[in-house]
């Protein structure tokens, strides 16, 4: 073929191309196409874009809506304003509070073990959690400036429930574990377990147990009152290191009583349990809060290891045995392996409910 041939392409209107020059011929305003392999990508890009450029568009002309809209939904999700629509899964029956970093005070560096303990810790509160439908908080204890001061240390767990109860204003039951306990039948529900059988599970007066000796003969005490606070007693008194409380009236009033200065400001010097020794001497002289609490036994939800309570080291009905609903490792921190009974009684919750078909 010549190279001297000419080549004609139309234009728009009557122009021509000639000596090989490239153009769009009629189609200049339309966007070339991609190629057939790209062509998918593109489409989607273009959707995309089209669809955000619509948004945009909208949201400039009718911004005002928009921010409308949206407070309106933070309001219905996140708080209790009154004559809006609140839209919310179901409240959980049963919150969990997990206290961690234990002993109050200021902020303090952690060994290796302690955080593999508090992790163990967390792990196992969340797969109960979970696997049962309830709810789980996890509250530090030692960062908060309001707990900071030896006035008040310890005594943080009466104000954690009060914001607790706050956070979760349709649910019933508030179980609060320290940070050294492990759930050793995670596929037990506290329902199942006691909740259920309150009246049956529980115990009302000392008349039996009494380690603290508390006059058991206390003038206008109604035990048919129904139970709003669940606790155990161990070799030494009363153990909050595993207890439950049922919103209430009744419970608000207590713990407003237990968090009141009085208590913390004037008798932390002498009380050395602290809130345990406030609700101690609560339960000791007044007939409101002794007709609401019942007792588990220790073993129900707060079973000891090997080395707590050693004075009682003989007695059965304290320690631990297989298939106990929690272990408390209570006092580990004081002369004992925290993390090497973490590590144990991991061990063991693994070895009692191993599958039938794990041959090791």
């Amino acid at each position: 073929m010549s190279s001297n041939k000419r080549f004609s392409y139309a234009r728009t209107g009557d122009e021509t191309l000639e000596d090989g020059e490239l153009t769009a011929a009629s189609h200049k305003d339309e966007p070339l196409k991609p190629k057939s392999k790209n062509s998918l990508v593109w489409k989607v890009n273009y959707v995309v874009g089209s669809a955000s450029s619509q948004f945009m568009g909208f949201a400039i002309r009718h911004k005002k809506i928009l921010l409308g809209v949206i407070t309106l939904v933070c309001l219905s999700l996140f708080t209790n304003v009154p004559l809006i629509p609140h839209f919310r899964t179901a409240s959980p029956n049963v919150v969990i509070i997990l206290a961690a970093n234990e002993g109050g005070g200021v902020l303090k560096w952690k060994s290796p073990q302690e955080w593999s303990v508090e992790r163990s810790s967390i792990a196992n509160k969340k797969h109960y959690a979970k696997t049962h439908g309830y709810g789980l908080t996890i509250k530090d204890m030692t960062i908060k400036k309001r707990y900071s001061h030896e006035w008040r240390e310890s005594w943080e767990k009466v104000d954690i429930l009060k914001q607790t109860m706050r956070q979760f204003p349709e649910t019933e039951w508030f179980w609060w574990l320290d940070l050294h306990t492990y759930i050793m039948e995670p596929q037990i529900p506290l329902e199942q377990h006691f909740l259920n059988n309150l009246e049956n599970a529980t115990y009302r007066t000392l008349d039996t147990f009494n380690p603290l000796r508390v006059s058991t003969d206390l003038p206008y005490v109604d035990y048919t009152s129904p139970i709003d606070m669940i606790i155990t007693q161990d070799c030494g008194g009363f153990n909050l290191g595993s207890f439950l409380l049922r919103r209430s009236s009744w419970s608000e009033m207590l713990l407003d009583i237990w968090w009141d200065p009085a208590m913390y400001e004037q008798m932390h010097m002498q009380w050395e349990h602290k809130e345990q020794d406030a609700l101690e001497t609560l339960y000791t002289t007044q007939a409101w809060i002794r007709e609401r609490i019942g007792f588990l036994p220790l073993r129900k939800i707060n079973a000891f290891p090997p080395g707590a309570c050693s004075d009682s080291a003989d007695d059965p009905q304290f320690f631990f045995q297989d298939h106990d609903f929690v272990i408390n490792m209570a006092g580990c921190e004081w002369g004992r392996d925290c993390w090497g009974e973490m590590e144990h009684y991991k061990a063991l919750g693994k070895k009692l409910h191993k599958k039938w078909w794990h041959l090791w």
